[in-house]
């Protein structure tokens, strides 16, 4: 039986039809809304309002559930990997073990850059923070790419997923090189594809660098864990964009230039800032209260989520990672690393932060894991904006493939002068 609701507005009453997805609350189709009542919805945020159909990813915050194509995210970052995982966001199913070499194989072919890229990175000032570079960077790809800059061809769609996925990382790395005045590193086939992306951050021509297999793992967790997320800011701006029948490579420019603001894509340095600023244990107990001072403008940074009510499941994934690599790395001599693990303790046992659901977040962890691995909080971002980009890639395909599909033209509440009559310069 299709189910719909009445709506009724003045003296008109419209049917609107009621859709059920697979898992999530009922949705309201309201596109006939103005064409028949005159009127359209005010949704700040959109937080109340269905922008697409997707099948990719599903998240149910009440009971810290996060599905892609169905399979929870702690199965996947147990037992699965960064790129078989970037196959089944691209494609709906598991590979085969076929399948999966191809696309390993693939993907590995294409993590080179155009020579003429590094011409372009020497445009930057060398003090520019990475993901300016990055927004640049991967924006002007389609002058370097241009054959596969038609949208029209699933063919040219796929050989611009495909390199999207392969060079965000080397993009990411050249940025970061570049921004401590190191020679780029070129990315090897040899090496699987976290532990590429940390042989070009890390590695110098001057001495020989092996890749630590616990720190390799601990950064295709973080890529996986960060993979898709639904609807959030930077993915709904990738749509928008590829809404107008934009190239990918602009598509992507504008999710990364979004990821980059603080609300977004920056939680999980804002997070170590915050370890940084209370500096040691000794000072916790001090700013426990002031995070439970309601006049006092400090917020504890990593914990809690928007979306995640009791708890985030990909944070105990990271959690054990985390663990993982501060026992490689050591954390007897690094005062912001036994701040975080303090304060995660008290956390995990502190009535207030229970009872308030402040749990340790993805972010907690994944910026714990980065700067003991060496990396400065410039790069957190365009590690998340490498790590993001096959969810963005994989929501663009499936809006282009979508018959529904119309250019995004959100409506709004006018609250400016009504009509009025211009007057003359100089009876003002």
């Amino acid at each position: 039986m299709t189910k719909s609701a009445s709506l009724t507005f003045g003296d008109k009453t419209v049917e609107l039809p009621v859709r059920s997805p697979t898992a999530g609350p009922d949705v309201l189709d309201i596109r006939k809304l103005y064409g028949e009542l005159d009127v359209f919805t005010y949704d700040p945020g959109f937080t109340s309002t269905a922008s697409c159909d997707s099948s990719i990813t599903y998240i149910d915050g009440d009971v810290g559930e996060l599905l892609h194509r169905g399979y929870p995210i702690e199965q996947l970052a147990e037992q699965s990997c960064f790129l078989e995982l970037c196959y089944l966001l691209l494609y709906g199913e598991l590979p085969s073990p076929e399948e999966m070499d191809k696309f390993r194989t693939t993907v590995t072919r294409h993590t080179m850059v155009h020579e003429q890229m590094h011409n372009f990175f020497r445009g930057f000032r060398r003090d520019a923070h990475p993901m300016a570079t990055m927004v640049g960077v991967v924006g002007a790809m389609s002058a370097f790419y241009h054959d596969s800059t038609d949208i029209s061809d699933p063919w040219q769609r796929e050989v611009a997923a495909f390199r999207l996925i392969a060079k965000l990382p080397t993009i990411a790395a050249m940025a970061y090189k570049y921004s401590i005045g190191q020679p780029f590193v070129y990315p090897r086939n040899d090496l699987d594809y976290a532990s590429n992306f940390l042989h070009m951050c890390f590695s110098v021509p001057a001495e020989t660098y092996e890749v630590n297999p616990i720190l390799s793992k601990a950064m295709d967790r973080i890529m996986m864990l960060h993979a898709d997320h639904e609807q959030n800011a930077s993915t709904s701006t990738v749509r928008l964009a590829g809404s107008s029948g934009a190239n990918p490579f602009a598509c992507i420019a504008a999710g990364i230039a979004c990821l980059w603001g603080p609300a977004h894509g920056g939680a999980n340095q804002a997070c170590l800032e915050m370890l940084r600023e209370i500096g040691t244990v000794d000072r916790i107990p001090e700013y426990i209260e002031k995070a439970k001072n309601k006049d006092d403008p400090f917020r504890l940074m990593g914990f809690g989520h928007r979306v995640y009510k009791n708890f985030d499941p990909r944070a105990k994934v990271m959690k054990e990672s985390a663990d993982e690599v501060l026992e490689l790395m050591g954390i007897h001599n690094n005062p912001t690393l036994q701040v975080a693990k303090e304060l995660e303790r008290i956390a995990l046992e502190d009535d207030y932060f229970i009872s308030k659901k402040l749990y340790p977040n993805v972010d907690f962890y994944s910026g714990i894991i980065l700067d003991a691995m060496g990396f400065p909080t410039s790069m957190f971002t365009p590690i998340f904006a490498l790590s993001r980009t096959v969810g963005w890639i994989s929501q663009w395909k499936e809006m282009i493939s979508d018959p529904a599909l119309k250019i995004g033209r959100p409506r709004q509440l006018y609250t400016g002068p009504a009509k009025r009559d211009y007057v003359d310069l100089a009876k003002r």
